[in-house]
């Protein structure tokens, strides 16, 4: 009757579910609502490609290397905010980085031209070995770090804040090489998915794209 939408109706329920099994009562559970995969998403929370070179060039502007080199990074091989310390100056010299991340390890390539940056900024900033980026204390960068410098740029480039996250680098990655390659396996296993199901989720093309494709269709008289 409030309007709850099915995610939070499924949350309640959970809840009284569980009551229901602890109070040995399993029969009394209720049936969760059926959730039909979307398939667009909310452009309002999507980074898209003009904004994130908006914010490439308001880290230049501003003179915050680190931070471009660090963006450019995130976007250009889909890895999580959490795996930035696997960038190593010797990734760097390989074009190839081992991931390794929730138990899982994986190996990603480096496109040339982000090699050729990050070695400018390690021989710039001193770094032979280890991670590329470094606090000033010489600890790698953490993800809080990573979105504070993000959402740093928001104003000056003109993008909303609620769209500017490391993750949402992760999505436009994954939906840039979907549409090149249309390979999903092949792009979950870049990103490190177990499900491909995952996968769809950053794929998925905003409202205004699927509106623009149901114009297209022309079936109306």
């Amino acid at each position: 009757r409030r309007g709850y939408c099915a995610a939070s109706v499924n949350a309640m329920l959970a809840a009284v579910n569980g009551y229901q099994e602890f109070r040995g009562a399993p029969e009394a559970k209720a049936r969760p609502l059926k959730r039909q995969r979307r398939v667009f998403c909310d452009a309002g929370r999507e980074l898209t490609r003009a904004e994130y070179f908006r914010l490439l060039a308001a880290a230049r502007q501003s003179g915050r290397k680190r931070t471009l080199l660090v963006l450019q990074t995130l976007c250009a091989t889909g890895i999580r905010v959490s795996e930035l310390a696997f960038i190593t100056v010797e990734a760097v010299r390989r074009g190839r980085a081992s991931i390794r991340c929730k138990g899982k390890c994986r190996d990603i390539l480096l496109p040339r031209a982000l090699c050729h940056r990050l070695e400018r900024w390690c021989s710039r900033q001193r770094i032979h070995t280890g991670p590329v980026f470094l606090t000033r204390q010489g600890r790698p960068l953490d993800r809080v770090t990573v979105w504070r410098r993000m959402k740093a740029l928001c104003d000056q480039a003109g993008v909303a804040r609620g769209k500017v996250f490391p993750h949402n680098l992760r999505h436009l990655f994954a939906r840039t090489f979907y549409a090149l390659d249309k390979n999903l396996a092949k792009l979950a296993d870049l990103l490190g998915h177990s499900s491909i199901e995952t996968t769809r989720i950053y794929i998925m093309e905003s409202g205004a794209e699927h509106q623009k494709l149901l114009e297209r269709m022309h079936l109306l008289l």
